[in-house]
C-alpha cells in the first residue's frame, strides 16, 4: 500500500464509520461496488472523479469534511504518473516474445514481489519500443502506482545520450517532487528516486538506452517494480550484475509482417494480391518500422495496387547507409524515400527542418519556427507527417522524430541545399524571444535589448507567471539540447543571448547547477565576442550561482573578470553593475568593499538622474553600513531611499529598506521596533511571492525574536527560512536549520 492511497483510504473509512455505514450499506447508497470501496479503504486504489462524487453524496459530506476527501484524492492522483506512449492499435505478432516477458511480469506482480529488470535488444526499427509499450499496457493494471517513461537517446545522430541525472530529474518531477527540491547530483537524485519508489508498484520504461552505465542510476530498487529497457546493444552487464533478463528481438517473420500490413491497410488489399504483399514486406526486410511506413503511404493512396508499390520501392534510390546491406530488400532508406516523396512540397521541406531540431521532442511552436511558417500551417504539416508515420507523439503531446528518420531528414537537408543556419537561427530566436516575454513575470533583472524577431519566428502568448513557467517547462529540454550541441561559431551570439535569458528560469526553479554550466559557457562566449555588457551579465550569473551553492572558493576568477570589465560598461548600466558587485561582497563577508561599490553605484546614479538606481544604491549602502556598525547613518540612508523607491513603485527594495532599518534598530537594542520592521518587510515579500527574500526576512525576524526571548516563534521562522532556501537549492538552508536547532 502506498502512502498516497493509504491517506485517502483512512479518510474514507473514518467518514463511513461516522455515517454508521457498513461497506455493503455504502455500496448500496452510492452505487459503487463493495470491492471497489474496500480497495480504496485498504489503500489499493483511488476513485475517479465521478465515483468520488457518488461516495461523497451518499455519505452526505459537506464543508471541510468533503473538501478533505476531494483534496486528498486530487493531490494524490496527480502524483501517479501515466507516461506510457499510446499502444499501437495495429500491434501484431511477437507471440513468443510476449509469452516470455509476461512471465517476467508475473515475478514482479506476484506475492512478495521481486525486483524485475528486462532488457529488450535488437536492431534499429525492429520494434523494441512497440513491444515494450504494448507489454507495459497489457500489465499496467497490476502496477497501480503508475508508469514512468523516458527516451534515453542512446543512438541518435548529432546528439549525445541523455544524461542519467537529467532523466532522473524528469522521473522525480513525475513523482510529484518540485523542481526546487531535486538535488543537483546524479547519485543524490538516484537515492531520492529509489526512496520515492520504495513502497510503490510501478512500471519504469527506459527506452533507447546506450550502455548499462547509463541505465543503472535509473533502476528502482523496490520489490514489485517492473523495469523494461530497450537498446540496440545487448546489455550483458545488466544480466551479469543486476539480474536483468535479456530479450532478443529479431525482425518479423513473413507471416507476422503480412499480418501487420493487413492490419494497417485492410485484409482485402492483401488477400487480393498475396504475392505482392509478401514481396512488399520482404522489400521492407520484415522490419517493423519499414512496414509501418509503407503501410501509412499505402493507406494514404487507397487506389494504388500493391504491385505498383513493389515496383516503386524496387526503383527507389539512394538508400539509407545506416541500414544498407548485401540484401537490398532489407534497406530502409528506400521505404522512407517512398513515404517522403508522397508528401507535398511544403510538408517535405517542413520534415527536413524538423531533422535540425537538437532536442528529444519538438513543440508545434518550435517546429513552426524552425521551418519559418505560421503556426496553423505547421499544425497541418505535423498532422500529415504523423498520419504518414514519420512522426509520433510523446506523453506531453510533443512531436518525436525517430532516430532513423532524423538521419534520413538530415541527409535530405544536405541534398536539397536547405539553409541550415537560417533554420537554427530561427529556433534559437524562438527560444530567446519567448523566454524574454516570459521573464516579465519571473526576472528581477532589467531586460537586455531585444531586437525584432527573425521572420517566421512564432511568438507565444504569455500573460501570467503560470503561463511563463508552463512555457519554460515545455521548451527546457530544447534549451538543454542546444547547450549540449556542437557550437557553430555563426550561432555563438544567439546561444549567448539565449543563455542570459534562461538564467531567470534557472533562478526561479533553484537550478543553480544547471545555471553554473550555462553561465560558464556564456561567459566564455561573451569574452570571445568581447562584449562588456554580456561579460558582466554572464559573469554575475555565474558568481551568483556559485555563491548560492556554497562554492565560494570558485568565485574569484569570474568576479575578477567582472571587475576588469566594469569600466567598459555603458555608463547607464554601470550603477546596476556596481550594486551587483556590492551584493557579492556581502556574501563574501567583505562589507567595506561592498560599501565602496554601493557608493560608486550611488554616485553614478545621481549623476545620471537614475532615481530608481539612487533608491536601490542607498538601500544597498545602508545594509553595508549596518554590517560595519554605523547604524544611525544606515537608518538615515534608508529614510532617504524610501520615498524615492515608493515613488518608483519598487516594493521589493522598499521592503529591503524597512528590513535594514529594523536590523539597525535591533543592533541598537530597540527590539520592538526591529520586530515590527522585519514583519513589515516580510509581508511585502510574501505578497510578491519572492521566496528568496522571504527567507532573508524570516532570518532577520527570527534573530530579533530570539533576542526578545520568543524562542518558539523564532525557531518556527528559522525553519521556514530553511525550507524556502532548500526549495531554491541555496546552501544557507543548513545555517537556518542550525539556528533553529540551537534554540531547542
Amino acid at each position: 500500500m502506498g502512502t498516497d492511497e493509504g491517506a485517502f483510504g483512512q479518510l474514507l473509512r473514518e467518514a463511513r464509520r461516522r455515517g454508521q455505514f457498513t461497506l455493503e450499506g455504502l455500496a448500496q447508497a452510492s452505487g459503487v461496488s463493495v470491492r471497489a470501496i474496500g480497495d480504496m479503504e485498504r489503500g489499493r486504489s483511488l476513485p475517479r472523479p465521478a465515483t468520488l462524487t457518488e461516495l461523497l453524496d451518499a455519505l452526505q459530506l459537506e464543508g471541510s469534511a468533503r473538501r478533505a476527501l476531494v483534496q486528498a484524492s486530487t493531490r494524490r492522483t496527480s502524483q501517479v504518473p501515466r507516461q506510457l506512449p499510446p499502444d499501437l492499435a495495429a500491434f501484431r505478432g511477437r507471440e513468443a516474445e510476449l509469452a516470455g516477458v509476461l512471465g517476467h511480469t508475473d515475478r514482479a506482480s506476484g506475492q512478495g514481489g521481486h525486483v524485475v529488470i528486462s532488457a529488450i535488444g535488437g536492431m534499429a526499427g525492429v520494434g523494441k519500443t512497440a513491444l515494450a509499450v504494448h507489454w507495459a499496457h497489457r500489465v499496467a493494471d497490476r502496477f497501480p502506482d503508475g508508469q514512468i517513461y523516458v527516451n534515453l537517446r542512446g543512438f541518435e545522430d548529432a546528439r549525445s545520450p541523455l544524461d542519467p541525472g537529467a532523466a532522473l530529474g524528469g522521473f522525480l518531477r513525475a513523482l510529484g517532487v518540485a523542481s526546487t527540491e531535486i538535488p543537483s547530483g546524479t547519485e543524490e537524485r538516484t537515492a531520492l528516486f529509489r526512496k520515492r519508489t520504495r513502497d510503490r508498484r510501478m512500471i519504469v520504461l527506459l527506452d533507447n538506452a546506450r550502455t548499462a552505465e547509463q541505465v543503472r542510476p535509473l533502476l528502482p530498487a523496490s520489490p514489485g517494480c517492473l523495469t523494461i529497457i530497450t537498446s540496440r546493444n545487448r546489455l550483458a552487464g545488466l544480466a551479469a550484475t543486476d539480474g536483468a533478463a535479456l530479450v532478443g528481438l529479431d525482425v518479423w517473420t513473413e507471416a507476422e509482417a503480412v499480418a501487420a500490413l493487413s492490419a494497417r491497410i485492410g485484409d482485402r488489399r492483401c488477400q487480393a494480391e498475396p504475392e505482392a504483399s509478401a514481396e512488399l514486406v520482404g522489400l521492407c526486410g520484415h522490419l517493423p518500422l519499414a512496414v509501418a511506413v509503407v503501410a501509412a503511404q499505402l493507406s494514404a493512396n487507397p487506389l494504388m495496387s500493391l504491385s505498383t508499390a513493389v515496383r516503386e520501392l524496387r526503383g527507389t534510390e539512394p538508400r539509407l547507409d545506416a541500414l544498407a546491406g548485401d540484401d537490398r530488400r532489407a534497406d530502409v532508406r528506400a521505404v522512407l524515400s517512398l513515404s517522403y516523396h508522397s508528401l507535398g512540397g511544403r510538408t517535405a521541406h517542413f520534415f527536413r527542418c524538423l531533422a535540425l531540431h537538437p532536442g528529444p521532442a519538438v513543440s508545434a511552436e518550435a517546429a513552426a519556427s524552425l521551418a519559418g511558417v505560421e503556426l496553423p500551417a505547421a499544425r497541418l504539416h505535423l498532422r500529415e507527417l504523423t498520419a504518414a508515420s514519420l512522426l509520433s507523439r510523446d506523453a506531453a503531446g510533443r512531436y518525436v522524430l525517430h532516430d532513423l528518420l532524423r538521419a534520413y531528414g538530415a541527409e535530405l537537408v544536405h541534398q536539397e541545399g536547405d539553409d541550415r543556419l537560417a533554420a537554427r537561427c530561427r529556433l534559437l530566436d524562438y527560444l530567446r524571444q519567448n523566454a524574454h516575454a516570459a521573464n516579465r513575470f519571473l526576472s528581477r533583472v532589467p531586460a537586455l535589448p531585444m531586437g525584432t524577431p527573425e521572420p517566421g519566428v512564432v511568438r507565444v502568448t504569455v500573460d501570467s507567471r503560470e503561463d511563463a513557467l508552463d512555457w519554460y517547462g515545455q521548451e527546457d529540454p530544447a534549451f538543454l539540447a542546444v547547450q549540449r550541441s556542437a557550437a557553430d561559431p555563426a550561432l555563438r551570439r544567439h546561444r549567448l543571448d539565449l543563455a542570459l535569458e534562461w538564467a531567470a528560469y534557472n533562478e526561479v526553479e533553484g537550478r543553480w547547477s544547471e545555471e553554473i554550466s550555462a553561465s560558464s559557457t556564456a561567459l566564455e562566449a561573451a569574452l570571445e565576442i568581447d562584449d562588456p555588457v554580456t561579460i558582466n551579465r554572464a559573469g554575475h550569473n555565474l558568481v551568483r550561482s556559485l555563491i548560492e551553492t556554497g562554492r565560494l572558493r570558485d568565485v574569484d576568477r569570474p568576479l575578477d573578470i567582472v571587475l576588469q570589465h566594469l569600466s567598459r560598461l555603458p555608463v547607464e548600466r554601470r550603477a546596476r553593475a556596481e550594486r551587483d558587485v556590492s551584493w557579492v561582497y556581502l556574501y563574501l563577508e567583505r562589507p567595506a568593499e561592498g560599501l565602496r561599490h554601493a557608493l560608486d553605484a550611488l554616485a553614478t546614479a545621481r549623476s545620471l538622474d537614475q532615481h530608481n538606481e539612487v533608491g536601490r544604491a542607498l538601500t544597498d549602502a545602508a545594509w553595508r553600513l549596518v554590517q560595519l556598525g554605523d547604524h544611525q547613518e544606515a537608518i538615515a540612508r534608508c529614510e532617504e531611499a524610501i520615498p524615492i523607491l515608493r515613488q518608483a513603485g519598487d516594493r521589493r527594495y522598499e521592503a529591503g529598506a524597512w528590513g535594514t532599518i529594523a536590523y539597525a534598530h535591533q543592533d541598537l537594542g530597540n527590539l520592538q521596533d526591529a520586530v515590527a520592521g522585519h514583519r513589515r518587510a516580510l509581508r511585502v515579500f510574501e505578497e510578491m511571492h519572492d521566496r528568496y527574500n522571504q527567507a532573508e526576512a524570516l532570518d532577520n525576524l527570527a534573530s530579533a525574536l530570539a533576542e526578545l526571548g520568543a524562542t518558539e516563534e523564532a525557531r518556527t521562522h528559522w525553519n521556514r527560512a530553511a525550507d524556502l532556501f532548500t526549495q531554491l537549492h541555496v546552501a544557507r538552508a543548513a545555517d537556518m536549520r542550525a539556528k533553529a536547532d540551537a534554540l531547542r
